[in-house]
């Protein structure tokens, strides 16, 4: 009887010794390529960036995290496939990707049957909405954003509203989402036009906006390439009203392609784009422009908020592994969920049973294009 003790304890010794040594398995499917490599490109460094840091630092609970990352390239199918591939083959403990809401809506019936832990990295409010048992996101929702725009118009005494949008997830997503909320904040929708995904010119719905009577403001619920075109359009023909973008476009990117037509152009944004010129006590500064520094010292480019919500979504899910006490999934799933008090580039999370998100309306900051730089609404 001793002896098979002995040999039952020595077995358990093994096993947790093993599972101590085992990789921390990674996993992400990100639009590294393709009209969304703008998010997935970004993540994707920010995501190896980190690891690296962190294995250098010793890993996590002793064992080394290891990145298994597959290019989408902002194809569903192609998210599905490699997500499957991710669960049956990697088997990845933790899921951190899906750039666009069209990635990650084609996940999320895979991870809900496997019962693996997915942190999405996109925006629509579909995503946690309903909630969703396993599934978590990063990013501040397109309602959220449609509610400090109207906000912002309010203050400036627009009600009159004209919407643009693309044809994307997260363009239809944010549309739906503000035409349900405006009438809460004081705004009316006088105005509705959408293009297509290759559309080059938008001029035509443009004209129809900027004839229709009363318009104050105008917001572009999209993502990509079309609200640069949107941007230089809208200057072209000369509309005078106020012009609003969304946070799917929060990047220097998006001013670089849009040039002087971006100048005034307001979003909600994140924090990241202006870490450097927060007020020292501000409680976010220090995160932002730590994350800032080390990407932009790494690979010579400019920060993006896309990139930032790889970082917060890497670093919840090593924070519950920690509280968790290891890859057990239920016990990470469990973590994230009663997450508390973490300071992100996205803003500080609270989540719980019925907030996988964890975000509110203070963690956005209105920005304004100036002199091709984004500066803080004051």
């Amino acid at each position: 009887m001793f002896f098979r003790t002995l040999l039952a304890m020595g077995t358990l010794a093994l096993a947790s010794l093993v599972q101590a040594q085992e990789p921390i398995r990674i996993g992400a499917f990100l639009s590294v390529t393709g009209p969304a490599a703008f998010l997935g490109d970004p993540e994707q460094k920010t995501l190896e960036l980190y690891v690296e840091k962190i294995n250098a630092a010793g890993g996590v609970l002793g064992r080394k995290l290891q990145l298994y990352s597959y290019d989408s390239a902002g194809d569903a199918e192609k998210a599905r496939a490699y997500v499957k591939r991710l669960i049956e083959q990697d088997k990845v403990d933790v899921l951190v990707g899906g750039s666009t809401t069209g990635e990650t809506m084609a996940a999320v019936p895979l991870v809900e049957a496997a019962q693996v832990p997915f942190i999405s990295l996109a925006g629509a409010v579909v995503i946690i909405e309903p909630v969703k048992k396993w599934v978590f996101k990063t990013p501040h929702t397109d309602r959220m954003a449609c509610e400090k725009i109207f906000d912002d118009m309010r203050a400036r005494g627009a009600t009159k509203v004209a919407l643009i949008s693309g044809a994307g997830g997260f363009d239809r997503s944010m549309r739906a989402e503000c035409l349900k909320v405006a009438s809460a904040h004081g705004v009316q929708i006088v105005a509705d036009e959408s293009y297509g995904a290759g559309d080059t010119d938008m001029t035509a719905q443009l004209t129809k906006i900027k004839n229709t009577p009363g318009v104050q403001a105008v917001l572009n619920c999209g993502f990509g390439q079309g609200p640069a075109i949107v941007t230089k359009n809208y200057r072209q023909l000369g509309i005078q009203a106020p012009f609003y973008q969304s946070h799917g476009v929060a990047s220097k990117q998006y001013v670089k392609l849009s040039g002087d037509a971006a100048e005034g152009v307001r979003l909600p944004a994140a924090a990241l784009l202006i870490a450097e010129t927060l007020p020292a006590s501000d409680k976010q500064k220090k995160v932002v422009v730590d994350y800032k520094r080390e990407y932009e010292s790494r690979f010579k480019s400019e920060v993006s908020t896309f990139g930032g919500h790889a970082y917060d979504g890497l670093m919840l899910a090593v924070d519950a592994i920690k509280r968790a006490g290891g890859t057990d999934r239920a016990k990470m799933r469990d973590a994230l969920e009663s997450t508390k008090g973490y300071m992100g580039t996205a803003g500080v999370v609270n989540m719980s049973a019925k907030d996988h998100m964890g975000l509110d309306l203070s963690a956005f900051r209105m920005l304004e294009v100036k002199k091709g730089d984004w500066a803080l609404v004051q």
